[in-house]
Formats: C-alpha cells, sequence, structure tokens
C-alpha cells in the first residue's frame, strides 16, 4: 500500500515576524483539517516530547548504568518521582511567582541547589540560607505556601 504524502502549512507572527510551519503527512485533509492537524496533534507531541528530554537531561533519568534491570527500573522510578514531585512543588508553591512556568532544571539550580547552614535541634530543623541568596523571596512564598498542604498521611 503507497502512502501518499501530503504537505500543510502553517504560518504564524512571531516577535521575529513571519514564521512558517510545514506539516509532511500520510493523514486525508477531509479526516483533520491541517490548521488542527499541527495544533492539536504536532504541537501536544512536541510538548510531550519536550517533558521527556527535561527529565533525562535535568533530572539525569537517562542514567542507566547499573549492572540489573531491577537496579536500573528503581533508579528510573525514582528519578520519575522526583519530576513529580517538583512539577507539584510548582504548580501548588510557585504559582504567581517568576519560577511559575520554570523548568525542572531551573527550579532545580535555583531553590533546590543552595549553599545553606543546617542546624538540627531535638525539635526543629533550621535552615540557614545566604542573605544574599537571588531567590529568597521566592523561597519565602513556597516555604508559606508548602506549609498550608494538608496532611494526608
Amino acid at each position: 500500500m503507497e502512502l501518499s504524502k501530503k504537505s500543510s502549512d502553517k504560518s504564524f507572527y512571531g516577535s521575529d515576524g513571519l514564521k512558517m510551519r510545514h506539516v509532511v503527512t500520510s493523514l486525508p485533509a477531509s479526516k483533520i483539517p491541517p490548521s488542527k492537524l499541527y495544533t492539536k496533534k504536532y504541537c501536544p507531541r512536541g510538548e510531550m516530547e519536550n517533558r521527556i528530554k527535561e527529565q533525562q537531561l535535568d533530572l539525569l533519568a537517562d542514567r542507566t548504568s547499573t549492572q540489573t534491570l531491577q537496579s536500573n527500573q528503581l533508579r528510573l522510578w525514582i528519578h520519575s518521582w522526583a519530576y513529580v514531585l517538583i512539577n507539584a512543588f510548582c504548580q501548588h508553591c510557585l504559582k504567581k511567582t517568576s519560577l511559575a512556568k520554570a523548568t525542572v532544571g531551573r527550579i532545580r539550580l535555583n531553590l533546590l541547589k543552595l549553599g545553606a547552614r543546617i542546624k538540627i535541634s531535638c525539635r526543629r530543623i533550621i535552615i540557614a540560607i545566604a542573605s544574599a541568596c537571588p531567590y529568597q523571596d521566592i523561597l519565602s512564598i513556597a516555604n508559606k505556601r508548602i506549609k498550608t498542604i494538608p496532611n494526608t498521611g
């Protein structure tokens, strides 16, 4: 069976002027219009691929270098849990901040990889972050919001 390749064009104006997108597909235009094919099928697929790449590059989820399948699977699960936790943290604690739409890698570098002094006593853990931290206002907001999450366990 021979598939006929049909090209659909999608043009729009961006900050740099006119931009053209071309999609080559075997789907007939009667089944799905070219503009919907691009916006409803190809763009979401590209966004999904970006999330996979984000997990692999920012959380090092592509490291499956141990000797057994089970340990590689556990490693991938842990990275997947970290990705889900960081996304939940972003949605709940960082909304309406400058990091609300940040990638996992940016959140990791700007909020999680900080130099701090940690003091542990019987009743509390005190984390002292340098006063020169550029994101201390966002950390304060996130800290207040994370305390409002109900404990379901």
